[in-house]
């Protein structure tokens, strides 16, 4: 999956990124109650327009990405002096309060979340083929404190379609892979995209656990 992945961005094949912010993200964002400065988990998040619109509304962003593309092409997008450092296995880099850590996912540990509160997928389970998917939902429960909340958005192909990525994955999965640690909640499945017959489902996460006062 990952040379897949970052053959598409030095191809340019990226049909999966939006030119605007995801209507669902300000359509069911704020009702997640999730409190100002809160700062937001964004895996696989190529160059997504939404962490921008997270930010302004006082959220501090920590993206993950495996193609140095995206992000580069992120930060050349977007406005303000970017400072660069290296963590590890990461390449770092910080435009306003967007952080983009450039690098596998999975090499992303507990130790480098510490600040971590929330979370927005609309990128990443979609981009996972189905052997990968467990483990990434396992993964990111690790990094996030109990009480954190977050939206996932899936995707639903037309039946039959069965090709990827972003690959197709129904209500069904989505409660497998992350009840376990998870309170799910179904917010909205949208209209088909004309076109595609993809439709995508938005879901609430809480996680589980007992809360820290």
């Amino acid at each position: 999956m990952d040379n897949q992945w970052l053959q598409r961005w030095r191809e340019g094949r990226i049909g999966f990124h939006r030119e605007a912010v995801h209507p669902s993200l300000k359509r069911h964002w704020p009702g997640l109650g999730i409190q100002a400065g809160t700062k937001v988990l964004v895996p696989l998040c190529g160059k997504s327009l939404d962490m921008r619109w997270l930010a302004s509304h006082d959220h501090p962003v920590l993206g993950i990405e495996l193609a140095e593309t995206a992000v580069e092409q992120f930060l050349a997008e977007g406005v303000g002096e970017v400072s660069r450092y290296h963590h590890d296995s990461f390449a770092v880099c910080r435009q306003g309060s967007v952080e983009l850590w450039c690098g596998d996912f999975f090499h992303f540990h507990i130790q480098q979340a510490a600040e971590l509160g929330a979370f927005y997928d609309r990128g990443a389970l979609i981009a996972l083929p189905e052997a990968t998917r467990q483990r990434y939902a396992f993964h990111l429960a690790q990094l996030l404190p109990p009480g954190a909340r977050g939206l996932l958005i899936s995707l639903i192909r037309a039946p039959g379609d069965q090709g990827g990525p972003p690959y197709s994955v129904d209500a069904d999965e989505v409660e497998t892979l992350f009840s376990p640690n998870f309170e799910l909640r179904h917010l909205e499945d949208g209209d088909p995209e004309p076109g595609s017959g993809f439709r995508e489902s938005v879901w609430a996460l809480t996680r589980r656990g007992p809360k820290v006062e």
